[in-house]
């Protein structure tokens, strides 16, 4: 069937994904990747768990369903006996799938693509971040620092959890022997994940996409002239992570500035009382569309290793220069002075000094999103992210029947 289906072209695709509480970039990546494949004819199904379900579920029965899912190994291997999938690309799997699905997978033959969406095979908050400040003493190293730590929702039970299962599956071999490839999104991160442990011949990297058509200037933006884009832009979760609090700094010194804020959370009022600063709350996509075409910049003041954030791509894919930290995979995203600006993470006054430049320089600034859009149809328009994610699955599937498994 792997073969023969891989030859014609049409595949049969399992994609698993246990779903967030609160829906977020990882949730819209796989909905996206999943219409992708099935506009182009492969044949997809779905196997979902939600994390709405822990609400109903004691301590003890939630430790067991992270360790090792009985019901996911149960269910799974009925609905590759039934459907009879060419390979299963799994998404997240935390919690309650669980790695079950891994060995599920290779006792039915099936080759597995795992996209790594954040970093929590190697960290326990899944964000290389502590107190404000990269951290990575976790990294190549059992996470029980993790667990004295609390990093995991700030609970050691909850933390030593999630440090079991890691290091159980370290221990069975999973991660290093269940996994045909894994997928980075970006080089920054697919070394990270090789520095952790994860074996270098297996990780590959496929950005994400978005399928954005191009927009042109908003034709009534915010004051400015007729189709010119004015004032910046910041779409996302307010949170520490996100900068919050150097961008808000940063607009202290900018009191002539203007920010719209597309996003909501635990920091949203930090920017409140702010002049120039107007919070729009959470937006629809449509909405956020619009925002993208008619602003001067988006800004991304992140303090984290981000992996690979969506507004990016969206903001290029809109001809949007982006006004990013150069911290981890966003300094290999954003090009400095071709398709944005960089500035040093956490520092608010090197922020407000780029935030001013891009204000005073409009036409280097257009510049910036004509090659931003440009970027986008080379590396994340949907056709790009197509053809790598084919050859990826190829790579899993002749990998897998090398092995004898298929």
């Amino acid at each position: 069937m792997t073969i023969r289906n891989a030859q014609r072209g049409a595949l049969r695709i399992l994609v698993a994904h246990n779903a967030y509480q609160h829906r977020g970039g990882e949730d819209t990546v796989v909905e996206s990747e999943t219409a992708l494949l099935r506009a182009h004819g492969h044949v997809v199904e779905t196997f979902a768990r939600s994390n709405d379900e822990v609400a109903g579920m004691s301590a003890l029965a939630l430790a067991q369903q992270t360790l090792w899912s009985g019901r996911t190994s149960r269910e799974l291997g009925i609905v590759i006996r039934d459907f009879k999938p060419d390979v299963i690309h799994a998404h997240n799997t935390f919690p309650l799938i669980s790695p079950s699905l891994y060995w599920a997978a290779a006792r039915a033959g099936v080759p597995v693509v795992q996209t790594l969406h954040n970093f929590r095979l190697m960290c326990l908050n899944a964000l290389f971040l502590r107190e404000g400040r990269v951290c990575e003493d976790c990294m190549g190293r059992q996470p029980w620092r993790g667990v004295a730590r609390a990093c995991y929702r700030g609970s050691r039970p909850a933390s030593a959890v999630l440090a079991g299962m890691l290091t159980l599956h370290r221990a069975l071999g999973t991660y290093r022997h269940k996994v045909g490839r894994y997928i980075a999104l970006n080089e920054f991160c697919r070394g990270k994940f090789i520095e952790g442990g994860l074996p270098a011949e297996r990780v590959v990297v496929k950005p994400n996409f978005v399928d954005w058509p191009e927009t042109r200037p908003h034709p009534n933006p915010l004051p400015g002239g007729e189709g010119e884009r004015f004032g910046l832009l910041f779409v996302g979760r307010l949170s520490v992570e996100k900068g919050v609090a150097t961008l808000a700094e940063a607009m202290r010194a900018l009191p002539d500035a203007r920010l719209r804020v597309a996003g909501d959370g635990p920091q949203a009022a930090v920017l409140d009382g702010l002049p120039g600063v107007a919070r729009l709350g959470s937006q629809p996509g449509d909405a956020v569309r619009r925002e993208m075409s008619r602003a001067r910049a988006l800004v991304v003041p992140s303090i984290w290793y981000e992996n690979f954030p969506r507004t990016i791509v969206e903001a290029f894919a809109s001809g949007l220069p982006v006004i990013a930290s150069r911290i981890g995979a966003l300094a290999e995203i954003v090009t400095d002075g071709h398709t944005g600006l960089l500035f040093e993470a956490g520092n608010a006054r090197d922020l407000a000094d780029k935030l001013a430049w891009a204000l005073a320089h409009p036409g280097e600034m257009a510049a910036m999103g004509r090659n931003a859009r440009a970027q986008y149809e080379a590396a994340f328009s949907p056709g790009v992210n197509y053809s790598r994610l084919m050859e990826i699955y190829a790579e899993a599937i002749a990998s897998c029947r090398d092995s004898g498994h298929a």
